[in-house]
């Protein structure tokens, strides 16, 4: 079973790139080593229901103290790029006095990843905001935006000459609204009005922090990663069309649309006002600046059926699919239809494909991960990407999603999306079929 594209695909050019990516509290442990402060998701971890199974990122894959095998892990497998994120708590103090210790963690592994030939992709915020911010109100509080700056200032000019691209948000719609809307990620706060201003304020920390980027780094692209999925109506029915029409802006395009246009949707207006948060004077002018590129992070489809109270409900595709450990839909052409869809909707920069991956049922047997739904599910991704490309879109380079098996959120170490297996008492890695199968489609380019 192989990954393959077409002979012609402008996937198999040496300006493409391919990487992996990682998280800092997914996968370095070390929680409370050489300085590092707790964050949001260490204390949502530690309270009781929350985390599957009771689970914490106090461990992880120990990559704090493996970084150097897992560097020679990443070189392995023939990637271009290794896409990572630094922990804004290991950094910085409360004072906002920069942590040596911490930043020669990120600088030593910079240093080496470029001296093994790998670009460095480099994420600012991948979700854990230090917990003394989230004490003053979180994202919620306008003043963490400036916060975020201080940070980003540090970050930028400590460790900018070893990174190629800076992302300054994973995923705003995960922070924002699974953090603060509804619950179910850290910290755990449960309101649209909390949600929607979090946003804001997260997207407007994006556009403080772009020209500090772009004068501390001048050499590095710049730019912001969105999560997105394929949003379908359940059946003809006008009303289902219209939830799938609410779906797509409240999860979409409430965050492409201030970037790339300078206003948050029209249709929130007239339909759910209280969806809109506080905007400031000048404030869209700031968010709306020119960016190098978009990330773009994608796992799967959704289907809605009207529902009275919330506009949508989530529903299971009525034909016959597959669906990945996680119950995800396996749904390529989805991913090929958002990205040209997004093409004719907006005058998109370059896009990067940031994460795209499959959490699989995967077993360690004789020494070997026969993980062929992942094998199937990366071959008809990586060729809807290459769809997407031959329909115009201009896309640069596609992430694997992930290195390795990490601690995955809410599920904790349940759910496994590596291409390399983390036997977590051990903390050996393995690589998987998949791993191999993406090591030899970048190994076919010569």
């Amino acid at each position: 079973m192989t990954i393959s594209l077409p002979k012609q695909s402008k996937m198999l050019t040496k300006d493409f790139t391919f990487g992996v990516a990682t998280a800092a509290f997914q996968i370095e442990g070390a929680n409370t080593t050489d300085g590092r402060l707790p964050s949001i998701w260490d204390t949502f971890c530690a309270t009781p229901g929350k985390v599957l199974n009771g689970d914490d990122g106090s461990l992880a894959c120990d990559h704090y103290y493996l970084w150097k095998e897992d560097i020679e892990l990443i070189s392995n497998l023939g990637v271009d790029a290794y896409r990572l994120s630094i922990a804004w708590p290991r950094i910085m103090d409360k004072q906002g006095r920069p942590n040596e210790k911490g930043i020669h963690f990120y600088r030593e592994l910079l240093k080496s990843l470029k001296i093994k030939g790998i670009k460095t992709f480099v994420t600012l915020y991948h979700w854990d905001l230090p917990q003394h911010l989230e004490d003053n109100g979180g994202w919620v509080n306008r003043d963490t935006a400036y916060r975020f700056v201080d940070y980003v200032n540090l970050a930028t000019l400590e460790l900018g000459k070893w990174v190629d691209a800076w992302s300054t948000f994973n995923e705003p719609f995960c922070s924002a609204i699974l953090g603060y809307e509804y619950g179910i990620h850290a910290p755990g706060l449960a309101s649209p009005k909390y949600g929607r201003q979090a946003a804001h304020h997260i997207l407007l920390a994006h556009g403080l922090a772009l020209p500090v980027i772009q004068q501390n780094s001048p050499q590095s692209q710049v730019g912001i990663v969105l999560n997105m999925n394929r949003t379908y109506a359940a059946s003809a029915k006008s009303e289902d069309q219209f939830a799938a029409l609410v779906r797509e802006t409240l999860d979409n395009q409430f965050f492409i649309e201030p970037l790339l246009n300078g206003q948050y949707p029209k249709l929130l207006e007239k339909l759910l006002p209280e969806y809109l948060p506080t905007v400031l004077p000048g404030d869209m002018e700031i968010i709306s600046q020119p960016i190098d590129f978009i990330g773009m992070n994608f796992y799967t489809c959704n289907h809605n059926e009207y529902d009275e109270k919330t506009l949508f409900k989530d529903v299971k595709n009525q034909q016959q699919v597959e669906y990945t450990d996680i119950g995800w839909e396996i749904a390529p052409h989805a991913f090929s239809e958002l990205l040209i869809n997004l093409n004719k909707q907006y005058n998109l920069p370059p896009m990067f494909i940031t994460e795209n991956g499959a959490a699989c049922a995967d077993e360690l047997i004789n020494g070997e991960v026969n993980d062929d739904q992942r094998v199937r599910y990366l071959d008809g991704h990586i060729n809807a990407v290459n769809d997407a490309i031959e329909a115009g879109v201009d896309i640069r380079g596609y992430f694997a999603w992930s290195l390795m098996d990490n601690f995955e959120w809410a599920e904790g170490y349940s759910k496994r999306f590596g291409l390399c297996y983390v036997d977590y008492k051990t903390q050996k890695r393995t690589i998987k079929r998949s791993g191999h199968a993406y090591k030899a489609l970048l190994e076919s380019r010569k």
